[in-house]
C-alpha cells in the first residue's frame, strides 16, 4: 500500500501527511504504519498546525521508552528552524516539569547543531571519518593524513632482495576538494524529504565517499621495470648474435619475473588506503621457464640472399647490398648440435659477399645526416674507453632497411673477454662494481639520442637504475645481455645507416639516409620532476683504525623525470609528446667506520 503524496501550498515539495503517533509508531493518513526509523534533527515531516501540539505531546510520552529518536515538526510547509527554536524556547520556559524541560533542552541543543553547516553523521572520505565537522576541518584533516602518507615508503621484499618506492615520487594527486564538496552536499542538495532520507541512510549505513586519486602510471611502470631488470634470478631467454662467420646461440636460463599487474594492484591499493601505516609488500613473482631455442625462427631471421647495392631514380631509392647468410650445415646437423647440454652453441655460417656494396654507390646512397648526438667520456680510463670503442665499431656501418628493427644486443653481441671487452665500472646492487663490458651503455644512450633526432620509432628502451653522468635524466638507454635491450625501427621510406665513432673521449653517432619530403625539426626536452635524496650508510670495518671513517662510495641523489619530443615545421610547433617518464634511484653514500676487534 503506497501513501498518497500532497503538494505543499507554499513550496514545490511533496509530502505524506502524518495522522498521529501511537505507541511509538508513526501513523500516516492512510493508516499505514512507519516504525524502526532513526530520525535526526533535519528529518522534518510536514503536517498541518492543528495537530502540532497533540503530536508533540504524544511523542514526549514515549520519548524515553522507544529505541529510536523521533523528531517530528507539525507544519504545512518546510519548517524555519529559527522559528522552531523560538517555539521550543517558549515551550521550555513555560514547562515546570523537570523531566520534560530536560527533554526539550535536548531538542534545543539538537536544533542548534542542525543550524551549522557541519558534515552529517556517518560520512567518511576514503575510509577517513569526517562526521560532524566543518568543511575547513575536514580539509585540514585529510591534508594532514595525505601529507604524512606521502612521506611513507612502500618496501618491496623478495627473499633477501629489497627495494622501495617513495610515494611522493609518483606525483600522486588527491582530489580533496570534490570529495569534501560531495560530503557537504549530503542532506542538502534536494528537497526536504529526499534530504532527510539521505541523512537517515547515511547515519545507519554510513557513506564512504570515494576520493579521486591519480598518479603517473608511466612513472610507476618505469619503476617496476627497473625493479624487474635488477631482480636476482631473473629469467634469461635464449639469445643469439653473429660474430665473424659464426652464429652464437646462448641458451636461456629458467628464472622468475615480476607479476607486474599484481604488483601494480598491490601498490594501487596502498595508494588508495589513507589509513596505511607501515607499507610492506611481498613481491609477487612468477616462476618462468626459459623458451626453448626456436631454430627455425632464428634461421628465418638471419637468412638472407646476396644482393648487390643499387640506386633507382624517380623517386630516388637506395637498395643497399645484402650479404647472403645461411647455415653452413644442414638443419638436421644443427638440431643435433643443440641436443648437447651446453650454455652456448656455435653454428657455422655460409656468408656470400655481395659484389657491389653501398660504399661503391658513393655519397648518393646516404647523403643526409638525419640525426646526430655526441657524448663525452674519460679517455684516461683505458678499460672503459676500450669497451666504448668496441661497441661503437660493432654498430658502425650497420644498414637498416625500411620496416626493419635494429637490436643493440644482437648487433653488439655478448660482452665477453674473448670478444675483447674489459672490466670497467658499472652499477649493480646499489653499488659501483667492476663488470666486463662496463661503459657500453654510453654507446646505446648516444645511439638512442641520435635515433630520436632522426625521428625514428623507438621499439624498446629502459632507463638506468641510477642517473648517468654522460646524459641528462630521461636521455639514457640501458642494456644488459639477455634481459634489457635497446631497439628501434626504421619507419622511414629509405634505408638508413649508423655511423659511430669513439675517439679521444668523444662518442659521436649519426644516422645517415635520404631526407623525406617533410622533415621536422626535432627538439628533445627533459625536466626533473622530483629529487630523491641519497642516504648515508655506515659499514663497520675492522681494518680501519677505531672510530675513523673512510668514504667507500660517494653517493648522489636520484630523481624522477619526464622527457618530451617537440616537432617543428617551418619554425612552428606541430606537436609535443611525452615519450618517457623515468625513475632513478638515489645512490647511497657508503662510509666505512673503524670498530674494535
Amino acid at each position: 500500500m503506497s501513501s498518497k503524496k500532497i503538494r505543499s501550498k507554499y513550496t514545490n515539495d511533496e509530502f505524506v501527511p502524518i495522522k498521529s503517533i501511537t505507541n511509538g509508531m508513526i501513523i500516516l493518513d492512510n493508516n499505514e504504519k512507519v516504525t524502526g526509523i532513526k530520525i535526526m534533527p533535519r528529518n522534518i515531516f510536514i503536517l498541518d498546525y492543528s495537530t502540532q501540539d497533540a503530536i508533540i505531546d504524544n511523542l514526549r510520552n514515549v520519548y524515553n521508552v522507544i529505541d529510536y529518536e523521533f523528531w517530528i515538526i507539525a507544519a504545512d510547509r518546510p519548517v524555519d528552524i529559527n522559528l522552531f527554536l523560538s517555539q521550543l524556547q517558549l515551550l521550555y520556559n513555560s514547562t515546570q516539569d523537570q523531566v520534560r524541560r530536560k527533554l526539550i533542552m535536548e531538542d534545543i541543543n539538537k536544533a542548534n547543531m542542525f543550524m551549522n553547516n557541519n558534515i552529517v553523521e556517518g560520512v567518511e572520505i576514503q575510509g577517513i571519518s569526517v562526521s560532524g565537522i566543518t568543511k575547513e576541518n575536514a580539509e585540514n584533516k585529510l591534508k594532514e593524513i595525505i601529507n604524512n602518507l606521502e612521506k611513507k615508503e612502500i618496501i618491496i621484499n623478495y627473499n633477501n632482495y629489497e627495494n622501495k618506492i617513495n610515494l611522493n615520487e609518483l606525483e600522486i594527486n588527491y582530489n580533496i576538494n570534490d570529495a569534501i564538496n560531495n560530503a557537504c552536499e549530503i542532506g542538502r542538495k534536494n528537497n526536504i524529504f529526499i534530504n532527510n532520507f539521505e541523512i537517515l541512510k547515511t547515519i545507519i549505513l554510513k557513506n564512504n565517499i570515494k576520493l579521486e586519486i591519480n598518479y603517473d602510471e608511466k612513472l610507476l611502470d618505469s619503476k617496476i621495470d627497473s625493479i624487474n631488470a635488477n631482480l636476482p634470478g631473473l629469467v634469461q631467454e635464449y639469445n643469439y648474435y653473429v660474430e665473424d662467420n659464426n652464429l652464437i646461440i646462448i641458451k636461456g636460463k629458467d628464472g622468475i619475473i615480476i607479476d607486474k599487474e599484481k604488483l601494480k594492484e598491490k601498490i594501487n591499493n596502498e595508494i588508495n588506503n589513507l589509513n596505511s601505516d607501515a607499507i610492506n609488500i611481498e613481491l609477487p613473482i612468477i616462476n618462468k621457464k626459459a623458451d626453448e631455442i626456436n631454430l627455425k625462427k632464428i634461421h628465418d631471421e638471419i637468412y638472407k640472399q646476396a644482393q648487390d647495392a643499387y640506386i633507382t631514380q624517380n623517386p630516388l631509392t637506395v637498395h643497399p647490398n645484402v650479404n647472403g647468410v645461411d647455415f653452413a650445415i644442414s638443419i638436421e646437423e644443427t638440431e643435433e648440435l643443440l641436443k648437447e647440454e651446453k650454455e652456448e652453441y656455435i653454428i657455422p655460417l655460409k656468408i656470400t659477399v655481395a659484389e657491389k656494396t653501398v660504399s661503391d654507390l658513393g655519397e648518393d646512397a646516404f647523403p643526409n645526416t638525419l640525426g646526430t648526438f655526441t657524448t663525452r667520456y674519460d679517455a684516461s680510463n683505458k678499460n672503459r674507453s676500450n669497451n666504448i670503442y668496441l661497441a661503437s665499431e660493432k654498430i658502425n656501418g650497420t644498414t637498416i632497411m625500411p620496416g626493419e628493427t635494429f637490436s643493440y644486443n644482437q648487433v653488439v653481441g655478448k660482452r665477453t673477454i674473448d670478444a675483447g671487452y674489459k672490466e670497467a665500472g658499472a652499477y649493480a646492487g646499489g653499488k659501483v662494481i667492476q663488470e666486463i663490458g662496463g661503459g657500453i651503455c654510453q654507446v646505446s644512450s648516444t645511439l638512442y639520442n641520435a635515433v630520436l633526432y632522426a625521428d625514428l620509432e623507438i621499439v624498446e628502451r629502459s632507463n638506468h637504475y641510477f642517473e648517468t653522468s654522460y646524459v641528462t635524466a630521461g636521455r639514457d638507454a640501458t642494456v644488459s645481455w639477455g634481459t634489457v635491450d635497446f631497439k628501434f625501427k626504421n619507419n622511414r621510406t629509405y634505408p638508413i645507416k649508423i655511423e659511430a665513432v669513439a675517439k679521444n673521449g668523444i662518442n659521436k653517432i649519426s644516422i645517415l639516409g635520404i631526407k623525406g619530403e617533410k622533415e621536422y625539426e626535432i627538439v628533445i626536452q627533459s625536466k626533473v620532476t622530483s629529487i630523491i635524496e641519497q642516504e648515508i650508510k655506515y659499514e663497520n670495518d675492522y681494518s680501519i683504525p677505531y672510530e675513523e671513517e673512510e668514504v667507500e662510495q660517494q653517493g648522489h641523489n636520484g630523481c624522477t623525470s619526464k622527457t618530451y619530443i617537440i616537432k617543428k615545421l617551418n619554425g612552428a610547433t606541430v606537436s609535443t609528446e611525452e615519450i618517457t617518464s623515468d625513475y632513478y634511484h638515489a645512490l647511497d653514500k657508503i662510509i666505512k667506520k673503524g670498530i674494535k676487534r
